[in-house]
């Protein structure tokens, strides 16, 4: 596992970028890059459930490890769900469960500071590396938007 960082820099406030992380209608549209039809099913509550899935319904189940509204959120991944069936177990799945995706919001002269962290395992670093600044680029468009 590696760990990968990414940030921008958004014209906006931290509450509006946020809103723009975890809403429900945003969501789908900055995570696009990641999956056309992305979506997250979970209420963001620390220790709550969540389920990023694609279009076909294959994704990633997931625990809200902490939320600490306009400031931190982190998410630890558990699992796969494949063609409707998670999978938590499997040999493949123990070499990267328990790794931990991180948003950091700050003030930045007047504007926000979005720095994703994240443990990635190594065949998907090139993946994230050219994806990651495509989904950041896109929330930063619709946080901007007045």
């Amino acid at each position: 596992m590696k760990k990968q960082e990414f940030k921008i820099l958004i014209d906006a406030p931290r509450e509006k970028v946020w809103d723009v992380i975890i809403g429900k209608d945003t969501y789908p549209q900055w995570t696009a890059p990641f999956a056309e039809g992305s979506n997250v099913e979970t209420d963001w509550k620390k220790g709550s459930r969540a389920l990023f899935v694609n279009g076909e319904g294959d994704g990633m189940v997931s625990e809200i490890a902490e939320n600490i509204p306009h400031e931190f959120l982190s998410i630890r991944h558990l699992g796969m769900i494949n063609k409707g069936v998670e999978d938590l177990d499997s040999e493949e799945i123990k070499k990267w469960s328990g790794s931990m995706e991180d948003y950091r919001l700050r003030d930045v002269d007047g504007k926000t500071e979005w720095k994703v962290e994240m443990d990635t395992a190594a065949d998907w670093e090139d993946y994230m590396g050219k994806t990651w600044p495509l989904a950041l680029q896109k929330a930063k468009e619709l946080a901007e938007k007045s």
